[in-house]
C-alpha cells in the first residue's frame, strides 16, 4: 500500500504558481510587499492547482501513544499522562482545542499507540497499532511490520478525509516521552551529534537531559538502525504516533492537499515521509521552529522555513493551528483584495 501510494505522488507544477503570482502582482500595493503571505497563496494555488481555492474545511489530526523508554526518566510526566490528555482532548479542553476552534478547524484525535484501551469511546478514532512502543535502550521500538501499519494507516486517514472534502491537514502528537524517539531519529536521520539535537521536552533538568542524551546514544547503538532506510529507523528508534503522522502526510501528498507541520514530533515524522519520497516536501508547511534544539536540524535537512517564531513547544498541533490562520490570510489577500484594475488604482504610482 506504502509503495503504490508514494508512486502516486506527483511534483507541484510552477504553472499555477506562475498564474497565482500573476494575480499577485495585479493587486493594488507593491510586488511582493506583503512577504510571505503571498507564498502561501501561490503555494495553495500550486498544490491544489485551483486558481481560486478553498480553504473551508481544515482538520488537525492528533495522533497519540505511549513510548517504553519513559521508564528512562527521560520525560518530566508519568506515561499515565497520555491517556489523561486524550480525554481531555476529547472533551475539549486542551491547548489544541482552544486554539483549533480559534482556526476554525476540526480536532480527530487517533488512539495508534496509547498504552490502555479506551473502549468505545465517542469521537475517538481507534488505529491502535500498538499499547505502547518497547523501550528503545532495550530493543526496537516497533517490528518493521508495526512501522508499516502505522504509517499505512495515517495514509487511511488521508484518504478519507479527502473523500469527506477537507481542504488542508494539520498534524498534532501526544505521548509522554515522545521528544527522546524524535531526536534519536534527527541525529540518525539529519547526522548531528546527539547532543545537538536534543532538548528538555517536558522542562527536564540538566541531569535528566544529560541522562536522555545518553539512552539516545545506548539506544542507536543497540538498535543500529539504517540511516539510508527511513521505515527502518521508524521501527527501531521511533513511535507509533510518529509512523501516523508520516502516513499522513504521504497520503495529503497524494491527494494534493496542503499538510501544516507541527512541531518537534510532528516533524520528525515529517522527516521520515520526507526520507521515503522527497515529493512530499511540496505539500509541506511548516507551521513554527520549536524550542526543542533538534527541530531546526529536522527542518533544515527536509528544506521547510517555519512560519512562525513563538517559543513554542506543546505539540498536539497547536502551532500547526496558529499556522493555518496565517497560510489562510494569504489565501485571503490573494482572492479578496483589489486588482489596480477594479478599483482605479494606477500601477504606475506604486
Amino acid at each position: 500500500m506504502i509503495k503504490e501510494t508514494v508512486q502516486k505522488i506527483k511534483l507541484v507544477e510552477n504553472e499555477f504558481a506562475e498564474k497565482a503570482q500573476k494575480r499577485l502582482d495585479s493587486l493594488t500595493k507593491p510586488q511582493g510587499s506583503l512577504g510571505r503571505l503571498e507564498e502561501f497563496a501561490r503555494r495553495i494555488v500550486a498544490i491544489t492547482e485551483n486558481i481560486m481555492p478553498l480553504l473551508d474545511k481544515k482538520v488537525i489530526f492528533t495522533f497519540a501513544g505511549d513510548h517504553g523508554v519513559a521508564e528512562e526518566g527521560v520525560s518530566a510526566y508519568p506515561k499515565e499522562v497520555t491517556r489523561q490528555m486524550v480525554f481531555n482532548f476529547l472533551h475539549g479542553g486542551a491547548g489544541i482545542n482552544v486554539l483549533a476552534r480559534h482556526a476554525g478547524a476540526e480536532v480527530v484525535v487517533v488512539d495508534i499507540g496509547v498504552n490502555g484501551y479506551f473502549g468505545n469511546v465517542e469521537g475517538l478514532v481507534s488505529k491502535k497499532v500498538v499499547s505502547g512502543t518497547g523501550n528503545i535502550r532495550k530493543g526496537p521500538a516497533l517490528t518493521r511490520d508495526e512501522a508499516l501499519r502505522c504509517i499505512e494507516f495515517g495514509i487511511e486517514l488521508a484518504n478519507e478525509y479527502t473523500k469527506k472534502g477537507y481542504k488542508i491537514f494539520a498534524t498534532g502528537d501526544m505521548g509522554i516521552a515522545n521528544t527522546t524517539p524524535s531526536s534519536a531519529i534527527a541525529a540518525v536521520l539529519t547526522g548531528r551529534p546527539v547532543s545537538e539535537v536534543t532538548g528538555r521536552g517536558t522542562g527536564i533538568g540538566d541531569n535528566a537531559l544529560k541522562n536522555k542524551v545518553k539512552v539516545i546514544e545506548d539506544s542507536i547503538a543497540l538498535n543500529k538502525p539504517d540511516s539510508k532506510d527511513p521505515i527502518d529507523v521508524l521501527s527501531k528508534i521511533g513511535g507509533a504516533e510518529i509512523g501516523g503522522i508520516t502516513g499522513l502526510i504521504i497520503g495529503a501528498a497524494t491527494n494534493r492537499i496542503p499538510v501544516v507541520i507541527d512541531g518537534f514530533i510532528s516533524t520528525a515524522g515529517a522527516l521520515i515521509a520526507y526520507c521515503i519520497e522527497p515529493k512530499t516536501k511540496d505539500y509541506m508547511f511548516a507551521a513554527h521552529n520549536s524550542v526543542e534544539i533538534g527541530h531546526k536540524a529536522m527542518l533544515e535537512k527536509i528544506g521547510l522555513r517555519p512560519i512562525l517564531d513563538l517559543d513554542l513547544r506543546l505539540g498536539e498541533g497547536t502551532g500547526a493551528a496558529l499556522a493555518m490562520l496565517m497560510i489562510e490570510a494569504g489565501l485571503k489577500i490573494y482572492k479578496e483584495m483589489a486588482t489596480f484594475g477594479e478599483a482605479g488604482v494606477s500601477k504606475n504610482e506604486w
